[in-house]
């Protein structure tokens, strides 16, 4: 549902809530449906386990096959200068996957360490993974967003939002609702997790939390990048696969022209 282009009423009523907040028990029933508002993380790779992946691809194996060959040949210097090249190729490659991983580290760093909410009809301060679609938070200068949500309220809000949309200046915030479908820049009716209150004051209902927040978007596509190759990878894996299957194939050949030399002509 796209909460922006809803009117408020609309919006409560779509969440099963109400400006007073939600009750103790019907938090702990979404607790148990939505899970924790934090961003998931997946174990970790041990770096041997990422080192050994990069032997994997089928230049690599090439290489190496190459490399065994030289050695056997006696040509140890370039043995050598070869298998350095793979080695060299694999730190780079763990530094990489590490550094992703460190930009995930630092996305989570970004969440609110708590929470101004409205419960039981209460304000009560509670710890930010506690949150879930429906609660009414409130927002005051200086407060990090620890959800997204669409604006109940706004005393001259205003947000930096550069975290998500790049833009070095704070943004607006308004109550009105956006008729026409607008990029997220544009969607001043709503705050979003991680954002930083520059201004003002506001009030806001959870429509989104943990993965399911713009920034946990960002933080699955991280997740899921690695496992993704781009045009330029996809043609190399294609190539060494027919290149080690021709190296291969000229090998057969030679080695059946060498065997007929010695049975035939001795």
């Amino acid at each position: 549902m796209e909460f922006y282009r809803e009117e408020v009423d609309a919006t409560l009523k779509a969440l099963d809530a109400t400006d007073k907040g939600l009750t103790s028990p019907s938090v702990k029933s979404r607790q148990e449906k939505y899970g924790l508002n934090e961003l998931k993380q997946k174990e970790k790779d041990p770096i041997w386990k990422l080192f050994l992946e990069t032997f994997k691809d089928p230049m690599v194996i090439v290489l190496v096959a190459a490399a065994l060959v030289q050695l056997v040949l006696g040509e140890i210097i370039e043995s050598l200068i070869i298998f350095v090249v793979l080695i060299v190729n694999s730190i780079i490659s763990v530094v990489q996957t590490r550094k992703a991983e460190s930009s995930l580290d630092a996305l989570r760093e970004m969440s609110a360490p708590s929470a101004k909410v409205i419960r039981d009809g209460e304000k009560q301060t509670i710890h930010a993974n506690e949150l879930v679609p429906g609660d009414i938070v409130l927002l005051d200068a200086g407060d990090f967003i620890p959800a997204d949500g669409r604006l109940l309220e706004s005393g001259t809000l205003k947000v930096d939002e550069g975290m998500l949309t790049g833009e070095s200046e704070t943004v607006e915030k308004s109550v009105d609702v956006i008729p026409e479908k607008v990029g997220l820049g544009d969607r001043v009716n709503m705050v979003f997790s991680g954002s930083l209150v520059a201004y003002g004051r506001g009030l806001f209902v959870v429509t989104g939390t943990g993965s399911q927040t713009e920034i946990g978007k960002i933080a699955g596509l991280l997740e899921t990048a690695e496992a993704k190759q781009t045009p330029l990878q996809q043609k190399l894996e294609s190539f060494s696969k027919k290149l080690g299957f021709a190296i291969l194939a000229l090998c057969i050949l030679i080695f059946a022209v060498e065997a007929s030399r010695v049975f035939f002509w001795g």
